[in-house]
């Protein structure tokens, strides 16, 4: 993973090839190439090896009515509310459910930061995410940082867990599980091919064709993003089929390929550049490109009416490169770009597995049950190179490079669960869950910055991970559920072992989650979902700027409670024809507490020792609040208010900003979006506006003042076939 020559006259050749490429162009031969290969696919399928719309896959929750039985908090974001949304990216569209923080970077949300119920959202580290049932994050065991994320436009759907219900998955247990859902191949043919533009240099296009069980979807996608210098292009590719073997069987087979290019850093602005451009980016030099492919297969066999095996094998390779100059806002100044240092993060990562499901109903002690059996074996190969070039001069001519970090780290892991699912009587449903993770670390290092001589070390631990939840039916339109279970989070691979080998021993992250909500609809055009939550962490690890280095890893006690609504209103007039609506998803969250001092272990001083302050991060109130319309026919729209109350940078709870930016109160922001959807025959044409009003605000202070999107106006049209 050494620099390659095009990186090295990126900046005389290559970036302005690419914003000078025909846009449209290319829109155009990805929508030929698609149903090219789409209509191949089909003809090489006989009618007997195609199957019926079902399609074998892992649920997290299933559908919206699904959600009524799991004794946790669950939500499902659907296909209707993506696609009339207009949602921009996987940002916005998650901000529509309670309880998820979900913090802008670089405004365009290539690099997804998630947090669930006040845990830090620095690159989605607390949270599990998943496609399709299967992992989507590259190493979800010895490093869940996310540094990649698909367009939210490959999505049919979206399902949030938060409840008991995340012990099904894991590792990740102490937040919740997010699970992101592929459109379903069909059987006719059908299709369609979208456009859209808009300000800040966007250009989306993307086809998707499907006939006898196979499903091919492209996708491109260009912007520029919140600040000056940058601007980012993505192409993915996803393919999907299913097949029947026999009445008893059938398959589904995926694959997939992302790649991005983007002109982006990774540092923010100090508190005099905010003040004086909050949009400029110093740093025009750096650059970010990734690839990754996937490859999965599921298999479903009803062994009876009762029983059913569930069995998925999974593997990707993502690999990216990250060239900067900058990781936060203290590098490089004062600026002098041609003498400041050029550092390559060069990443390579491997994950495969095998995930193996038993469902199986039945009757003991004479009641109904459901039961769920579940084994997973999943390895992961993590290649990490660091390469340093002591001025720009020298990156762009390929010379005085300088190696200052070569290693791999491997995780592996062997976890079981069961889930028994007991209706009691009419009313009381209980489900017991537990899970075990037997886990594995290594990590071998050929240099670093602080060992010249080659090193390796080994850790291995065993988790246990229970849980109980429950539903009560209070009556036909009204339910009570709740419980109690255990959160865990395991340790990265450096955090478990050294750069010299050796075992730290630091702990797993674990806390106590309560939650008990309600779920009701008092009349057909009124329903909403409370929930009040708890968890107490004896042991949260505290994140900061991750690749920056500028904060030292320690644990310690902390306690986070409060309370989230989901709830949606229709039919608010009879006066008007059509639906007119509103719908909220609202976070209260007035406790996110320091309960200890923050302690490393390999230190004798408390590295954070603020007991009592506000955790960073943790704003008190979320809020997204939608007006729609549906009109009878042809048209809706819809106007949403996104509110984020004030929040700290830093453990201390520091108000007045520092000179870096790091540190500071972030002010409370709030934005208006707004879109129109008009269908004429096959073809929706649509205009949205999102931060209507031209907001400045800032929405991230970890490596420097990073600022939310300027205004943006997209425009566009989908035809259907």
């Amino acid at each position: 993973m050494t620099a390659k020559p095009k990186r090295r006259q990126f900046f005389k050749r290559r970036w302005s090839a690419f914003r000078a490429a025909n846009r449209l162009t290319t829109a155009r031969v990805l929508a030929l190439t698609a149903a090219t290969l789409c209509a191949q696919a089909a003809a090489q399928m006989s009618a007997e090896e195609t199957a019926e719309r079902s399609l074998p896959r892992v649920d997290v929750v299933g559908t919206a009515t699904s959600a009524i039985n799991s004794p946790g908090s669950a939500q499902v974001i659907d296909a209707a509310t993506l696609e009339e949304s207009r949602v921009f990216n996987v940002n916005e569209a998650l901000r529509k459910v309670p309880g998820l923080h979900i913090r802008d970077e670089e405004g365009v949300g290539l690099r997804p930061n998630i947090g669930i119920r006040g845990q830090n959202p620095t690159r989605s580290t607390k949270t599990l995410l998943l496609e399709d049932g299967l992992p989507l994050s590259f190493a979800p065991y010895g490093d869940n940082a996310s540094y990649y994320h698909p367009p939210i436009d490959r999505y049919d759907a979206i399902e949030v867990s938060k409840g008991t219900q995340v012990i099904r998955f894991g590792p990740q247990t102490a937040g919740g599980v997010i699970n992101y859902l592929t459109p379903m191949p069909q059987q006719e043919r059908a299709g369609f091919v979208g456009l859209a533009a808009g300000t800040h240099g966007y250009l989306n296009g993307h086809v998707m064709a499907t006939e006898k069980g196979a499903m091919l979807d492209l996708y491109h996608k260009e912007s520029d993003g919140a600040r000056e210098n940058m601007h980012s292009r993505l192409d993915d590719l996803n393919f999907k089929w299913v097949g029947r073997l026999n009445d008893e069987q059938q398959i589904t087979l995926r694959a997939s390929h992302f790649r991005e290019y983007s002109q982006l850093t990774y540092s923010g602005l100090t508190q005099a550049e905010y003040e004086a451009n909050a949009r400029q980016n110093p740093f025009k030099h750096d650059y970010f490109e990734a690839n990754r492919t996937g490859l999965s297969a599921t298999h479903e066999w009803k062994l009876n009416a009762e029983r059913r095996l569930l069995t998925s094998v999974y593997g990707a390779y993502f690999d990216r490169d990250w060239w900067r100059q900058a990781s936060s806002s203290a590098d490089c100044r004062p600026v002098n770009l041609m003498n400041c240092r050029v550092d390559g993060r060069l990443r390579a990562y491997t994950t495969l597995g095998i995930d193996g499901r038993l469902f199986q109903r039945h009757a003991s002690f004479g009641l109904p049950n459901d039961l769920e059996l579940g084994v997973k074996l999943q390895s992961e190969v993590q290649k990490r190179r660091q390469e340093r070039y002591s001025s720009l001069a020298n990156f762009t001519s390929g010379s005085g490079m300088e190696v200052i970090e070569h290693q791999e780290r491997r995780a592996q892991a062997l976890s079981a669960f069961a889930s028994n699912r007991t209706q009691i009587n009419e009313r009381l449903a209980i489900t017991p869950i537990v899970r075990v993770e037997k886990i594995h670390y290594q990590r071998d290092l050929s240099l670093t910055s602080t060992a010249a001589t080659p090193t390796s070390g080994d850790a291995s631990f065993t988790e246990f991970v229970p849980g109980l939840g429950a539903t009560y039916e209070l009556n036909a339109s009204s339910q009570l559920y709740g419980g109690v279970h255990k959160g865990f989070s395991p340790p990265r691979v450096e955090d478990a072992i050294n750069s010299s080998g050796g075992t730290v021993n630091l702990r797993a992250e674990r806390s106590v989650n309560a939650e008990l909500g309600l779920r009701a609809s008092p009349s057909k055009d009124l329903r909403f979902d409370l929930a009040v939550f708890r968890n107490d962490f004896s042991n949260l690890v505290q994140v900061g700027s991750i690749a920056g280095g500028s904060t030292t890893y320690s644990e310690g006690k902390a306690l986070f409670q409060g309370m989230e609504l989901a709830g949606q209103a229709d039919r608010l007039s009879e006066a008007v024809d059509g639906n007119l609506f509103v719908r909220a998803a609202f976070t209260w969250l007035p406790t996110a507490q320091q309960k200890s001092s923050f302690n490393n272990p390999t230190l004798t001083a408390p590295v954070v020792s603020q007991v009592g302050k506000r955790l960073p991060y943790a704003p008190e109130h979320l809020l997204t609040l939608t007006l729609g319309y549906r009109a009878p026919q042809r048209w809706n729209a819809r106007l949403e208010y996104v509110q984020v109350s004030q929040q700290y940078a830093s453990f201390d709870n520091a108000v007045e900003p520092s000179a870096d930016g790091q540190k500071g109160r972030i002010d409370a922001h709030g934005i208006w979006n707004a879109v129109l959807n008009y269908t004429i025959g096959q073809a929706n044409f649509f205009v949205t506006g999102k931060n209507l009003s031209d907001s400045t605000y800032i929405v991230d202070r970890t490596r420097g003042i990073q600022v939310g999107m300027p205004r943006t106006l997209q425009f566009g049209m989908k035809y259907a076939f």
